[in-house]
């Protein structure tokens, strides 16, 4: 984040004093204040393949320059930061141009992409004795137990804890690996049971379950009844978890997002709407 100064207003000011105030001396005087350009650094964006740099809205960008057979400027905010490719025949200047041209929009959308890095940090699973990560939307706290002959849940002073039987210095990869196998477990699990449980209400049959791994897809439905689910929605609440699979088994009697494929989810899911949004809002945990 960038730095910044706070200045503080009091409320109240404090009585003044009833003694003369004492002159600066002249060599007080003679010292100029600090100016506020050394204090208020600018904010500084760096590409990790950054091969250029300039001055946009008084903040640093060292942004990714390419030469391109495009014949336009083009310019993307991502991830890593600003990234730029011009014509071959465009001169530097002329690109320096543009991007003071857009210099607001590109800084706007790099304070967007910082604190959309800052989230998904905030996110990412540090795998050690004592992690938290949700499960069916609460929080599962990871125990780590070399006594622990199988991984279980147990409920202590009102936590809900996942014993897994490895020692308290065990490797994140470790650690990491035996979670993620019991949540597809428990995820092939609670599927299943939904799906037999939504299926006679929407009088359609599915034959076979999958996971995936997908990362922008939460399911997926064929025509042969061939359900396939992200094993991470077992993360979520029920009540989404039902939505996507209502979703997918509504695709075996139509297979299509027309007006007539929501009104059948909504015969057995009649909120589906709230549910969806929550879906698309929900922020996962960052697996490494």
């Amino acid at each position: 984040m960038p730095n910044f100064v706070q200045l503080i207003l009091d409320l109240f000011e404090p009585a003044p004093s009833q003694k003369k105030p004492i002159a600066p001396s002249a060599k007080a005087s003679a010292e100029p204040a600090e100016s506020l350009s050394s204090v208020l650094m600018p904010a500084q964006f760096t590409h990790p393949h950054a091969n250029r740099s300039t001055r946009l809205d008084q903040a640093h960008v060292a942004y990714e320059f390419k030469r391109s057979r495009r014949r336009t400027i083009g310019m993307q905010v991502g991830l890593d930061g600003l990234e730029v490719s011009a014509p071959r025949w465009v001169p530097l200047a002329e690109v320096e141009a543009a991007l003071q041209e857009k210099a607001s929009w590109i800084v706007r959308k790099l304070y967007e992409m910082q604190e959309r890095n800052r989230q998904l940090e905030a996110r990412r699973i540090v795998w050690s004795d004592g992690v938290v990560l949700p499960y069916l939307g609460e929080a599962l706290q990871v125990e780590l137990d070399p006594t622990a002959s199988n991984l279980g849940l147990v409920d202590s002073s009102g936590k809900r804890m996942l014993l897994v039987g490895l020692r308290k210095d065990a490797a994140p990869e470790q650690i990491r690996d035996r979670v993620q196998a019991w949540l597809m477990r428990q995820a092939r699990i609670v599927f299943s049971e939904r799906l037999h449980h939504y299926a006679p209400r929407l009088g359609v049959q599915w034959t076979r379950l999958s996971l995936s791994s997908a990362g922008t897809r939460w399911g997926s439905a064929n025509a042969n009844g061939a359900i396939r689910l992200n094993w991470r929605l077992i993360h979520l609440q029920l009540r989404v978890i039902d939505y996507v699979v209502a979703h997918e088994l509504s695709h075996l009697r139509v297979m299509d997002h027309s007006p007539r494929f929501w009104n059948t989810v909504g015969s057995v899911v009649p909120d589906y709407s709230t549910l969806r949004k929550e879906l698309n809002d929900e922020a996962l945990p960052l697996w490494n």
